[in-house]
This record gives structure tokens, sequence and C-alpha cells, in this order.
């Protein structure tokens, strides 16, 4: 019989929970800090007459397994040689009387727990049990107690115990059936694809050993798959308990839910989820609703658990229309119900944010270290530069003299409010002076500006005693939205140190100064998340050079690499680099003919569809007004700069293997299109990417390139070869598909043919091929196309 542990907070709230889920905007939101702070404060104010910290715990015996009950007492009162009271400490900006009695009950209810194991352990009769509630905006501290007999007591606990019980044997009995499952799972296909075994085996070796796996595994590999197998098949060994599936694309989560559909289909009994983000699942009903007028928060946890026991009793694979169908059935929200079924869900398939974001985590997994959690980390090279932005933020002075403009308008002079974002914009005057003097428009320094930084932490414990106080203030929202912001910038501020820097924009013409903190290494804050759990692995067909990724992403000292060849043969793709062409931002002009010859070369070879990647919007337009005024009777079509899931369907769609008007479609190099898009067979015969895909230089890389120049690294390729040549790779990983696809790549840029890129080039680009004049280009294709005249498979 397995053991397990749970906090008495964690059962009080699951089992007591009740009423409407509306939150209180900014009132539980001060620090774990503050109340730290607070309850060392009173602890010591109650000197010797109390006992502070008091560790309790209790054992109990469910159907499948032992538990221990565990929690500490703020503070248990001595009277004599005997505990005559126990004393809960809670803090929150929200005063007493307009606490909910939902919220009252759960302060008391882990008391009372508290209370039952002191009286039982120490065979006492009776104790009184005190809420003690410090409002943090005033310092008022409220005190509430109730007489607590041990019969009392006894039976509020069973009563907690048999709930609790219940859905743990539930949850029990589902795991069992996912692990005796799991134990016979056969892998789905008649037989692996080559090179498929070695990965699923190097995974669960990974997860046995927790250790960190980084892995490139070549389009066609079949990586979601070879991965979630035997992530699943560690659930029969009981390996693990939870697998977490992040990836940053909806196309890649959709892929996974079709690996677990698929798995079912094969015997598989697993409850997976798929987390939609909160903008995109929130019901359209209740998107102009406020909190207290929205009736899927109102009485939603009066509702959640019939729901949670309907949807995991018919329901295995959730999905977001799933979800849907649920939350509407039982009139709770979505997003907030498919958080709380996650905790019973086996595999859970969401955004990196949740693991990785400081501010959107999910909590409710990752508060504290569990190694039966799983991490399986898809396209893994875009982890680098979304984790940077995670932990990036700014204010701008222009968005305070905004909301200070609002106010005024509604606000007589010399109110608080007024005074308090006065304060704040005298800081960013003071900034702006040496800005000014010294004509400059970016400065970035490697420490914070201390006094701005505290200006805003006071703004924010205004701001948030002004919230509480002004619940019906005509422009309350917008001091909210601003409040969040200073909040945000404030939470990454903590993490600030040596990887990190503060840039100053300054706007000569309009005077707004803009302070940004920023992340340049990262690789700390991935290491302390993936910590978390047991085995991580990150895979990616694009991880090249592996060592580069393995230290960027956290895994230098405790991870092991493992590149795996293409299952394709290395001739279906003719890789050539037309060497007689330079895209240099000064050449371009003088290469634009050659530039648009080549193009044209590739798709005269061949009828067919073909891509051309740029690395900016407008080089896009140079080059394909170029191409479109040579060749007017080419059908072409070009990415623009906003495009919805519609236009980007209606772009893809012109891609059809019926080749009666075939396209050449003109997109942005790192762009929606270079990855994540499935072209397979005739819908793309080529493309052709222009430029080696250097990012421009801003004041952020470039101090990301000194970051690593001063460790002694590669700053250059760090900041901007690497990251480039990345989305080349990705870009001219469109091409082949399947097993039998065919197609051409063109690098456009002689760089392409020197060693300091062809070093980084995966081995199935060995074969690639230099020309260095257009009659050259021409024969190499027409020779690759008369050498694959058979059809390309779909």
């Amino acid at each position: 019989m397995t053991k397990k542990s749970v906090g008495i907070r964690q059962m009080v709230e699951f089992v007591l929970r009740s009423g409407d889920m509306v939150s209180s905007s900014t009132g539980s939101q001060n620090t774990a800090q503050e109340g730290a702070r607070i309850h060392r404060k009173l602890q010591r104010d109650w000197g010797k007459t109390t006992k502070n910290e008091v560790y309790l715990k209790h054992e109990f015996q469910t159907a499948h397994s032992t538990w221990l009950l565990h929690g500490r007492a703020d503070a248990l009162h001595l009277s004599g040689d005997s505990y005559d009271e126990v004393r809960e400490i809670k803090t929150s900006a929200v005063p007493f009387e307009e606490l909910s009695q939902n919220t009252l009950t759960l302060y008391f209810g882990q008391a009372k727990v508290y209370a039952h194991l002191l009286m039982d352990q120490l065979g006492l009769d009776h104790l009184q049990v005190s809420l003690y509630y410090f409002q943090t905006t005033t310092e008022k501290l409220t005190i509430k107690s109730i007489d607590y007999s041990r019969l009392e007591a006894a039976d509020f606990f069973d009563s907690l115990l048999d709930e609790f019980s219940w859905w743990v044997d539930f949850k029990d009995e589902l795991a069992h059936k996912r692990n005796v499952s799991s134990q016979d799972l056969q892998f789905p296909f008649a037989a692996y694809r080559k090179n498929q075994h070695e990965l699923s085996a190097a995974v669960y070796k990974t997860i046995y050993a927790h250790k960190r796996l980084f892995v490139e595994a070549p389009t066609g590999t079949g990586k979601t798959i070879s991965t979630l197998f035997p992530a699943i098949k560690a659930f029969g060994t009981e390996l693990t308990e939870r697998i977490f599936y992040l990836t940053a694309k909806q196309s890649t989560r959709m892929v996974a839910e079709e690996s677990c559909a698929l798995l079912e289909k094969h015997g598989l009994v697993m409850h997976s989820i798929t987390l939609t983000a909160k903008d995109q699942i929130t019901f359209a009903a209740e998107k102009d609703l406020a909190e207290t007028e929205n009736p899927y928060l109102l009485g939603y946890y009066d509702r959640i658990k019939p729901a949670i026991k309907d949807i995991l009793t018919n329901e295995t694979l959730l999905t977001r229309p799933v979800i849907e169908k649920y939350a509407e059935k039982h009139q709770v929200d979505p997003f907030e119900f498919s958080l709380d079924v996650s905790l019973f869900c086996d595999t859970i398939i969401c955004d990196y944010n949740y693991l990785f974001d400081p501010q959107v985590y999910l909590q409710r997994f990752f508060s504290d270290k569990d190694p039966s959690n799983v991490f399986l980390i898809d396209e893994a090279h875009n982890l680098v530069s979304r984790s940077r932005s995670m932990y990036t933020k700014e204010i701008s002075s222009k968005d305070l003299a905004d909301l200070e403009q609002l106010c005024a308008s509604h606000l007589s002079a010399g109110n608080r409010l007024l005074e308090q974002l006065a304060h704040l914009q005298a800081e960013f005057t003071t900034l702006k002076g040496p800005m000014q003097n010294f004509q400059q428009d970016n400065l970035v320094i490697a420490e914070e500006f201390e006094g701005f930084k505290n200006q805003l932490m006071r703004l924010c414990d205004f701001l948030l005693e002004w919230l509480t106080e002004n619940p019906e203030a005509d422009f309350r929202t917008e001091v909210l939205d601003f409040f969040f912001k200073c909040r945000s910038y404030l939470k990454i501020s903590e993490f600030y140190g040596p990887q990190f820097r503060t840039k100053l924009t300054f706007d000569r013409s309009s005077s707004d100064l803009t302070i940004k903190i920023f992340c340049l290494d990262p690789s700390e804050l991935i290491d302390q998340q993936l910590n978390l759990g047991g085995g991580s692995i990150l895979f990616s067909a694009t991880l090249s050079p592996l060592p580069y990724y393995q230290e960027i992403l956290g895994g230098t000292e405790n991870s092991l690499a493992y590149r795996l060849p293409s299952p394709f043969s290395p001739n279906n793709l003719a890789l050539l680099i037309p060497a007689y062409l330079q895209t240099t931002y000064k050449q371009r002009a003088a290469n634009q003919a050659g530039i648009v010859n080549a193009i044209h070369l590739m798709v005269a070879a061949k009828t067919g569809n073909y891509l051309v990647f740029l690395p900016s919007y407008s080089y896009l337009d140079q080059i394909a007004t170029a191409y479109q005024t040579a060749y007017p009777a080419q059908k072409t079509i070009c990415q623009t700069g906003e495009m919805d899931a519609v236009s980007r369907s209606e772009f893809l769609a012109n891609f059809s293997a019926d080749l009666d008007e075939p396209v050449v479609g003109f997109a942005v190099l790192g762009g929606i299109f270079s990855e994540g898009i499935d072209l397979k067979g005739e819908r793309l015969s080529g493309v052709a990417i222009i430029s080696v895909g250097l990012p421009p230089a801003t004041p952020e890389l470039d101090a990301l390139k000194d970051y690593y120049d001063q460790q002694e690294q590669a700053g250059f390729q760090y900041a901007y070869q690497l990251p480039g040549i990345n989305n080349v790779f990705q870009a001219a990983g469109r091409v082949i598909r399947g097993e039998n696809d065919q197609g051409v790549v063109l690098l456009v840029d002689a760089r392409f043919n020197q060693s300091r890129y062809t070093r980084f080039y995966p081995p199935h680009w060995s074969n690639y091929r230099a020309v260095y004049q257009p009659e050259q280009l021409a024969e190499q294709l027409e020779e690759f196309w008369k050498n694959h005249r058979t059809e390309r498979g779909a």
C-alpha cells in the first residue's frame, strides 16, 4: 500500500470550499514575504505565552493508500502547563467585515483540524479556536474566537476525512486503471520508424534516472509519439504520476491530443487534458460581465465537484470542446474548471508558461518539488526566447501620464491618488534628465534604479488600499490595469541579478521614457523550474548546436544530449547554395536581379508550389514586387504583418497538391509559416531562404552579445548567429515531411558556404552543394528533378 501526504490547508480548502469564485481583485495579492513578516511580528508580540509553528500530523487509511495529514499551527497558547487556545493567523487587504462566510469557514476549518489533532493527542476536553485577522492596508487586527469541544472537533474531523477519502479513492481507482492499461500498452504502429525505438528507450531511461535529455530529432522521426509513449509506459512501472506536455504552439498541442487519442484506441485508459488560455476559452457571455454578476462564477464551488465527477466518469480526452461542453452543462467557468479538473488528470497538455512563467505558473502543481512529474518539452528551441520574454517587463511615463490625466478629470487637486502618481512621475523626470542632456535615445545598464523601484513599491501599496476602498470608482478599471502593470514589474524585479539588465528608452519628440528590465540568460531560472519534477525531455527538430541549447536551457551540468539522424534519405533533398549572391544590407540592391533569377530557376525546374523566406517585411515586399514584375504570369501570394487564423488558413490553402495553378509564396523567416506547418507531397516542392537570418541589431541583443563575451563565450553567435540559423533550419524543414517527399532548399547567401555556418549544419545536411553561377544552379536543379521522376508521396 502506497504512502502519500496532504497538507491540512490543502484538504480543508478542497472539502469545505463553497459559494462564489469572486476575487477581491487585489485583496489576496500581498506577497508571501509580507505574510511571513506579519506572522513573525504577532508571534514575537505574544512572547513566551505561546508556542509557535507547531507541527501536527495524523495518519489515516483509504482503500488503496496510507496518508499522512500534516501542517503547522501558527500558535498554541499556554495556560499553565497546558494548551487552551489554537491561534490561526491570516492576512489580506480586505476588511474583516467584507470577508465572505466561506472564507471564514476555510480559515476556521484549518484551525479546527489543529484543535482536533491537539485534543486527540493530549486528551484535552475543549480548546478555544481563534482567528487573528490582520488587514494589511490598515494594519488592523481583528480577533474572533469560538469554544470547541472534543466531541465537536471529532465529528468535524471525521466528516472532513470521509469526504476527502471518497475523492482519494475515486482518483486511486482511475490511476489503477491507467497503470494496468499502460502495462499492457503496445506501440500503436506495426513497426517503429528508423531511430524511433532508440529515442523511446532513451526517454524511458531518462525518466527512470530522473535526468534531463536534450534531443534533436529531425522532421519525420515521430517525436511526439516517441516521447509520449515511453512516458506513459512509465505509469505502469510507477515511475511517474503525471506527465506535462509543454509546447509553444497550438499545432503541436493538437498533435499531442491526437497521440493520446491513438493510444486510447490501442487500449490505454488515461485522462488527458489540454489547458487553453483564459482569454480564448472564456464563454462569450462572460466577457463583459463583472465577477459579481457572472453566473458561471456565482456558486462555482457548489457545482464544481459534481462537474469534475461527471466529466471524469464519462470522458478521457478532455480537449477544449469537451471542457466547454461540461462547463456549460454545470454552469461553471470553463477556464477555472479546466484547472480544477487537471488535478485528476494524468497528462496535461499546455503552454510553456504554465511551468516557466513566474506570474502564471500552476501553483497547484509547482509550489513544491514532485519527482513523480515528468516534463516533455516540445519545440524546445522556442523556449529560449519565450523564457527571456517571461522575465521582461516595462513601464512608461506615457502610461502614467495618461492615468494622471484621467484621474485629474475626476478628482480635485491635492487628492492622495494624484499625489502618489505624481511622486512616481517625478522619478521618471529625474531619469529623463541625463537622457536629454546627453541626447541619448537608449541606455542599457547592469543594475536597477533603486529610487524608481522603491517609489513603485510605495505606489503599489497605496493603489492596493485605494482599490479596496473605491470599488465603484468610474476609472477603477484603468487604475487596476496600471496596478497590475506595476506589480508585474516588481514581481520580475525580485529575480534581478547578474543575468538581467535595465534599459531606458527616451523619445525626444514626446519626452516619453520607458524603463524595461530584461533577462539575458534564463538558464538558472529554467533549471529551477525543471528541478520541480523528475525526468525532463527537451526535444525539437532543430537543436543545433546541442551544447548551446543545453547551456542556455539550464542543462549544462546534469543533462544528456542525443541527436538522431534523419529517417529520410538525404538524396531526397537538394540543398543548394548560390554562393555568387550576397544579401548583406549593403549588397542587396546590387544582387536583387540575381536573387529574383535564382528563385525563378528553382520554380522553373519543376512545376510545383514554393515558399520564399526573407528576413523582414520590407525586404519581402522588395523581392516579391521585383519577382512579380519580372514574372507576372506566375501566381504569387505574400504574408502580411496582421494575419488572423482565417487569413493564415487561406494563405496555406493556396498550397494545393492539385497543380493546375501552382503558387510561389513569400513569407518572413522566423514567422508563422516558417515552422509548425505541414505541406506534404506535392503541396510544397521547395523553399528559398534569402539571407542567413541574422536578427536586426538592438540594444538588447548587443547587451546579450556583451554578456557572453564577458564570460569568454561566443557573444555574437549566441545573440545573433545561432538564433538566425535556427530560423533557417526551421524554414528548410518545411520541405521534407514524409518518407516519399522530395524537394529543393536554396540557401541564398554566400555566407551559407562559409565554415562559420557549415559547422552548425546537422548531419543530414552533409550533402549541401555550392554553385558559383546561375548556369550551375540551373544544371543542379535539372539533374535533381531528372533523378526524381517518381511522384512525391502524400
